[in-house]
């Protein structure tokens, strides 16, 4: 990640500086939210995606930092907003908005990223970037929606849990690539073909972060946490689908009543690893990885192209 930044430096510097002028606001108590933000910022992997896939398309301009920062806006309103929903008190190992600010302070600030987000691409009349993150934005709410639909009734089939992650996770990475391509080309055609391939990683990301909650290593998270919130992703999943009937009772029963105690979670965990799900799920991510790549491949070789394919490669390789 650090060679691809250093690739970007440049236009990385001139998101930032977009970014930053995008989240200021002449209410005290909101300008110092903001400031923390920024402060706390991720990766921003997201915006990363964007200026790549604008590189890969043409000549970077100010378009693609307004969609860069847009993304990103959304983005961190959506995280905002998510905290208070799951009554959580950290978010990238710093205090989240609503543990420092409570929960009608941090809703308030979700929707005034939202509204700053609109503003920043209707007042440029980027109105087919915008309509590209607000799909994506409404992809997002059904996932949530349909996860917690389904999460009462344990019923989650493989290929429900594909739809469920297509809207929550790649939804906004695939929006950022056709965003950015778009920004630069102006060619639905090419800005659709970047889409997919963004579909493609954002799968292979969701898959990649559901088996960090199997895994013995510090990865910045509980281990079996996934489980403790009553989701069931790709490896659990299979299991289900692959072991005994005791065995799928026992755990379904340990679904049902949130079971937090660790020698329950440490015995799915287990069962996981022995029923081969740790194995098939991490199969499946390489194989939407390099479905991913193929469609890169149609685009003539270029250093954007190279570090785009790097990026992939973090995404599915990263230890967090």
């Amino acid at each position: 990640m650090n060679e691809i930044k250093k690739y970007l430096h440049t236009e990385l510097a001139e998101f930032e500086q977009n970014f930053n002028k995008a989240v200021e606001s002449n209410v005290s108590l909101l300008d110092n939210i903001m400031k923390y933000i920024v402060k706390t910022k991720g990766k921003q992997l997201r915006p990363i995606f964007v200026i790549l896939s604008g590189k890969l398309c043409g000549q970077v301009n100010e378009k693609t930092y307004r969609a860069a920062s847009l993304i990103e806006l959304l983005h961190t309103a959506t995280l905002v907003h998510d905290d208070v929903v799951d009554d959580s008190n950290k978010r990238r190992s710093f205090f989240s908005i609503n543990a420092l600010w409570k929960n009608k302070i941090a809703v308030l600030v979700g929707d005034y990223l939202l509204s700053k987000g609109l503003l920043l691409s209707l007042n440029n009349k980027d109105f087919k970037v915008l309509e590209i993150l607000a799909s994506a934005v409404k992809d997002m709410s059904e996932g949530e929606l349909l996860q917690a639909e389904k999460a009462r009734k344990l019923n989650i089939t493989e290929n429900i849990y594909f739809d469920i992650i297509k809207c929550k996770t790649a939804s906004l990475i695939s929006s950022a690539c056709a965003a950015g391509a778009y920004s630069t080309c102006e060619d639905e055609v090419v800005s659709d073909k970047l889409k997919l391939f963004g579909e493609k990683v954002g799968i292979a990301f969701q898959i990649k972060d559901d088996l960090f909650d199997y895994g013995r290593e510090d990865v910045g998270k509980p281990t079996g946490n996934d489980i403790k919130e009553k989701k069931m992703t790709l490896p659990l999943i299979y299991t289900l689908n692959n072991c005994d009937k005791a065995t799928k009772n026992k755990i379904i029963s340990i679904f049902k009543h949130a079971n937090k105690k660790k020698n329950e979670v440490t015995y799915i965990i287990d069962t996981v690893v022995a029923a081969g799900g740790i194995k098939y799920a991490a199969e499946k991510m390489e194989g939407y990885k390099n479905e991913a790549i193929a469609i890169l491949n149609e685009f003539d070789d270029s250093e954007a192209k190279t570090y785009m394919i790097k990026l992939v490669d973090y995404i599915t390789d990263r230890k967090y």
